[in-house]
C-alpha cells in the first residue's frame, strides 16, 4: 500500500494582479511529494517554479486549489497558523545565503531557535551541533565576511537544519558558487537526505546539480510538464 504523500497539491493556481493586468503564474498544479524524497524543480524563468516554492514554504497562498501538508489543508490556515507551520516544519536555503553581516556564524544559526523562544544554552549547543554537521565548528565565531561563499552556504544549511525540519526548501542553493563548491554543497544535502531522511525540494537550472535528486519536476508555462523518477528516495522500501 502506498503511503500518503507528505505534500500534495491539487489544482493549485496563482494569479497576480486583476483585470487585463492579471497574470496567471500557476495554471492548475497537481503534485505529490513523498516523505524522504529529494526533488529537483526545473524550468525556464517565468515557468512558475518559484511561485510554487513560495506556496510550499507558506510565504504565499494559492488563488485556488488545495495544498495539503502532513494531512493539513494549508490553504485554509490563517497567517499566524502558516507562520507556525513554517517555523516548526520547514527549513529554507537561499541562493544569496541571507546571513546577517555583522553576526557570527553561530549566532546566525541560532536565529530560528531564538524565534522559537529556546533558552540561550540550548540555542548555543544546538547551533554548534548543526555547525559541526556541516564541518564548520571551528569557524563558529567568524562573520560572513570572513567566510568563503561555500562556507557561507554551509552556515545557511546549518541554520536551515538546526530546528530539525521535515522539509528543506532550497532556491538555487549553488547559484553563486563555482563547480567544486557546488558539488560540495550538493553532497552535503545528499547526505542529510540519505542519513536523516529530510525531504528536500530544490529549484535549480543546472542539470548536473539536479542529478543528485531522486525526482525531477519540470515546469513550463505555469504547469508541471513532466515528473521523472530516478534513484529511490531516503527510507523507501525496495
Amino acid at each position: 500500500m502506498t503511503a500518503e504523500p507528505l505534500i500534495s497539491l491539487r489544482g493549485v493556481t496563482k494569479t497576480f494582479g486583476n483585470g487585463e493586468a492579471a497574470f496567471q503564474a500557476l495554471k492548475g498544479i497537481d503534485l505529490d511529494v513523498q516523505t524522504g524524497d529529494f526533488v529537483a524543480v526545473m524550468g525556464p524563468s517565468g515557468s512558475g517554479k518559484s511561485t510554487m516554492m513560495n506556496i510550499l514554504g507558506c510565504l504565499d497562498t494559492p488563488t485556488s486549489g488545495e495544498y495539503v501538508f502532513k494531512g493539513v489543508h494549508v490553504e485554509q490556515l490563517d497567517r499566524d497558523q502558516r507562520a507556525l507551520l513554517r517555523r516548526r516544519y520547514l527549513g529554507f536555503i537561499f541562493q544569496g545565503y541571507n546571513l546577517l553581516a555583522r553576526t557570527s556564524a553561530l549566532e546566525n544559526v541560532e536565529l530560528p531557535l531564538l524565534y522559537r523562544g529556546e533558552p540561550k544554552r540550548t540555542r548555543r549547543d544546538t547551533a554548534m551541533d548543526a555547525l559541526r554537521k556541516v564541518g564548520l565548528e571551528d569557524w563558529s565565531h567568524h562573520t560572513p565576511a570572513e567566510l568563503s561563499g561555500g562556507q557561507q552556504q554551509r552556515v545557511a544549511i546549518a541554520r536551515a537544519i538546526v530546528t530539525q525540519p521535515d522539509v528543506l526548501l532550497a532556491d538555487e542553493p549553488t547559484g553563486n558558487l563555482d563547480t567544486e563548491r557546488s558539488l560540495e554543497i550538493m553532497r552535503l544535502l545528499e547526505r542529510f537526505n540519505d542519513e536523516s531522511g529530510i525531504t528536500i525540494l530544490m529549484v535549480t537550472h543546472e542539470p548536473d546539480m539536479a542529478a543528485f535528486a531522486h525526482t525531477t519536476v519540470k515546469f513550463r508555462d505555469g504547469l508541471v510538464e513532466a515528473v521523472e523518477v530516478g534513484r529511490p528516495r531516503a527510507g523507501a522500501v525496495p
